[in-house]
Formats: structure tokens, C-alpha cells, sequence
């Protein structure tokens, strides 16, 4: 099993187009040793050579499907490799994407909860205006574990828990969270048995999903903001991390502390980084501090292979 990473940046990309803060401003004027990122998602291949899974449809899906060949095998005069999509959530940086794939020539098949369904629904309807294109064949993600696959994409199963976080802005219900609004996956492959558990949204840990990652044997993780007051000292928002539904690196209770708690062996990456995050600084204090914890921070065409 082969897990791409195409976009590793959290929304807004980065940098951001609108933003000036030190880190965006680095990028653009060359002051900063970082990479440019685009917006989260993944691409996961089994054993078949040319199918793969999408992880969520970020606004950038055009650019990071002609970053990667292999997405397009040209087998007749309409194709792609993408098999089906698997949505975490009903958030915009996730599924903005689906309407660049409306020349879709079947519907496109996308496993999602009912929470994030209704959200494409009624709250943002992406998938009622896709209705009038290519359409949707919906499967509905079970929140309590249960293994589902994705056809064509062969030798892979997958499993969606529940996480603590919010539902997009639009959500109806964006004050009152339910388990299902936001979701890990965990992605095995079947001939190893070893598995990742990518979740780039994620507001607290809790127990089902801290044994799912003490089991895998890489996490993706949310590493959306280094500091829970991070956008607030910057000026640039009156909300915590946490207020959002991103547990934040650093502090008490942080990512890190729970990633230095897997055992030795786990891989252990950051993905859905923020454009103020100072770790987008390769040469940053907290770049180090990572690097001294034997954390990685994810980066657009990373490949993990299981």
C-alpha cells in the first residue's frame, strides 16, 4: 500500500493568498527555507497499479492531479485513476475539489458520514449542484469502526472513527458537534496487516481513537497550529486552536505530548499545517524541537509505503 500525500497545507494553502504573516511573507520573498504546500488531501494506492482512493477533494485538486502522472493512466479518451473519494468531514478545504471533477464521465462514487452528507446537502450543496453534472453515488461511512473498502482499489481495507472536532461554519449544526461530523481513517493494508491512521482534524483525544493509533504503524495528525492562542497573538483571528477543533502541538495535553507517547517504532507525521505554524520554518526553534522528538511534518509528493 502506497499513501501519497498531495496536499499538506490546512486551508488557504501556503501561503496563503491573502496573508502577510512571516511565514507566507518568507515564501514569497524568498527569505524563509520552507516548501510551498497546497490544500489537505491524500491519494492511496493498493495492489492495483492503477487505482487509487482520494482522500478528501481539496480546492487545489487540479494542480495536485497534474503534480502527480499517475493519476492519469490514459486509458481510453476520458480516464483517471482516481477509483473513489473518502471524505473526513464536510469542510470547504476538503471538498471545494469535487466540483473540479464534475467532467466526471460516471458519478463519482464518495464514502462520507451522514453528518458530512447533510452538510454537502443542505448547509453547502456540492452535492445537489453536482446532480446537474456528473452526480454522486453515495456510501455511507459508519462511525463505529466497521471495515468498509473502496472497489478497485485493491488490498487496503479501511475503518472511519469518530473524532472530537467541529463541523464546518454552514454545519446546522455547528454549535452542538455530533460524532460523525469530523472522522480518522484508519488505512490498512491486508498483506501486512500495518496500517495508518491519518487524521488532519482533531480537537481532543480520545480513548477509541488513542488505541487505533498506538496500533498503527505511521499516524498523520493534525498539526494545524504549534500554540493554542497562535492566531490570536498574531492578530489574525479572536479564537484558540482548540475553540476551531484543532488540538494544538505544544502546551499541556498537546500533540506532542500524546506522540511521544506511541511506541518507538510509530512513524509519526504532522499534516494540515496551518500558514502561521512556525514549524513550516525549516530552520525555526520549534522545526527542531520536532526534529529532536523524531516528528515529521508532512510535505506535498511524501510517500509512505506499508
Amino acid at each position: 500500500m502506497i499513501i501519497r500525500v498531495l496536499g499538506s497545507a490546512a486551508g488557504g494553502g501556503f501561503p496563503q493568498w491573502n496573508c502577510n504573516c512571516r511565514n507566507c511573507a518568507g515564501v514569497r520573498h524568498g527569505t524563509l527555507r520552507t516548501r510551498a504546500r497546497t490544500q489537505s488531501s491524500l491519494a492511496v494506492r493498493g495492489s492495483a497499479p492503477h487505482d487509487w482512493a482520494l482522500v478528501n477533494a481539496s480546492p487545489d485538486i487540479l494542480a495536485q492531479l497534474q503534480a502527480h502522472p499517475e493519476l492519469q493512466p490514459a486509458r481510453a479518451a476520458r480516464d483517471t485513476a482516481i477509483a473513489g473519494i473518502v471524505l473526513v468531514d464536510g469542510q470547504v478545504d476538503h471538498t471545494t475539489g469535487l466540483y473540479m471533477l464534475r467532467e466526471s464521465v460516471r458519478p463519482l462514487p464518495v464514502w462520507c458520514t451522514a453528518q458530512a452528507h447533510a452538510d454537502l446537502t443542505r448547509g453547502n450543496p456540492i452535492f445537489g449542484v453536482l446532480g446537474h453534472y456528473c452526480g454522486i453515488e453515495w456510501h455511507a461511512l459508519s462511525v463505529d469502526g466497521d471495515e468498509f473498502t473502496v472497489a478497485g482499489v485493491a488490498g487496503v481495507s479501511w475503518r472511519a472513527l469518530a473524532v472530537a472536532s467541529k463541523p464546518a461554519p454552514y454545519s446546522p449544526h455547528r454549535a452542538a458537534p455530533q460524532p460523525g461530523d469530523n472522522v480518522a481513517l484508519v488505512i490498512a493494508d491486508r498483506a501486512s496487516g500495518r496500517a495508518a491512521l491519518y487524521a488532519p482534524g482533531l480537537g481532543a483525544m480520545e480513548e477509541g481513537l488513542w488505541q487505533a493509533m498506538q496500533r498503527a504503524a505511521c499516524v498523520l495528525v493534525d498539526g494545524t497550529f504549534w500554540s493554542d492562542e497562535e492566531m490570536i497573538g498574531l492578530g489574525l483571528s479572536k479564537k484558540r486552536a482548540r475553540d476551531i477543533g484543532h488540538l494544538p502541538q505544544s502546551g499541556r495535553g498537546g500533540m506532542l505530548e500524546w506522540l511521544e507517547r506511541l511506541p518507538a517504532g510509530t512513524r509519526r507525521v504532522l499534516i494540515h499545517i496551518n500558514n502561521t505554524n512556525p514549524i513550516l520554518d525549516e530552520d525555526s526553534a520549534e522545526r527542531a524541537e520536532l526534529t529532536r522528538r523524531g516528528i515529521e511534518v508532512a510535505w506535498d509528493g511524501m510517500e509512505i509505503e506499508l
